[in-house]
């Protein structure tokens, strides 16, 4: 059965995609930890991040950093924090998160209910300044 991600990657499920690529898709985290939290996915469904070949897993690093530039432009932070948990979906991911201190990658803080104008309203600022 296809992850959500995939289902994303195919457009089954919306997602306020902020970057696109042939291999690679970034979009805002529905549930995010602070705005401007983006996962990056290889449009290969591929379960752990540690499974992609090495040349796949270099150039999604490649296309997270992209993506991660893009985020600083766009929210106010001092990085970007960069996880990988990769429990939660089976299918392999990168967490970009905009911090200013260490609690803010904290998974177990509650998470952020933005409503629908807000995502689309950062998602737009983040692709904006991202340059592929």
């Amino acid at each position: 059965m296809a992850s959500i991600f995939t289902k994303i990657i195919n457009r089954e499920v919306p997602a306020n995609i902020v970057a696109e690529s042939d291999e690679f898709i970034s979009f805002l985290d529905i549930n995010p930890l602070i705005e401007g939290h983006c996962l990056v996915v290889p449009k290969v469904e591929i379960d752990y991040i540690y499974n992609l070949d090495d040349d796949l897993l270099a150039r999604l690093n490649v296309f997270a950093k992209k993506v991660a530039k893009g985020i600083e432009k766009s929210v106010a932070c001092e990085r970007i924090g960069v996880t990988v948990i990769g429990l939660e979906v089976p299918h392999a991911h990168i967490h970009l998160i905009p911090i200013n201190s260490m609690n803010d990658m904290n998974f177990s803080r509650m998470k952020l209910k933005p409503e629908r104008d807000e995502l689309v309203a950062i998602a737009c600022k983040i692709s904006e300044n991202i340059s592929l």
